[in-house]
């Protein structure tokens, strides 16, 4: 895949659109990857990566959807942590849409 363009820089993507380097991750860069996905990130969204982003410091591996909805729900309610919700803000790819988002690796298990 090409390289990201943000400010005069080149942020280097895997053949999937993850991050090649997860240093790379800012504000900026989550926005162009959701552009380049059709996606203009909402609070809810923003909500959801900030999540993410915190379970990958814990546990220094990106969820694959189950555990995303739990951990979801835990932290957030189930209002929030349900697959409707989540299904719904990441075009029913939650784990991987959302993984790229937050400049995560994409989860093990997701094709």
């Amino acid at each position: 895949m090409n390289p990201l363009l943000i400010a005069e820089r080149s942020v280097a993507l895997d053949k999937d659109g993850f991050l090649v380097n997860l240093n790379d991750w800012s504000v900026e860069v989550a926005t162009a990857i959701a552009a380049q996905e059709g996606i203009v990130l909402s609070a809810d969204h923003w909500e959801i990566l900030e999540l993410l982003r915190a379970f990958y410091a814990e546990f220094q591996l990106s969820p694959a959807t189950r555990p995303l909805v739990k951990y979801t729900a835990l932290k957030l309610g189930p209002q929030k942590g349900n697959s409707m919700h989540l299904n719904r803000l990441f075009n029913g790819t939650p784990a991987k849409l959302a993984a790229k988002l937050a400049g995560l690796p994409k989860p093990t298990n997701c094709i």
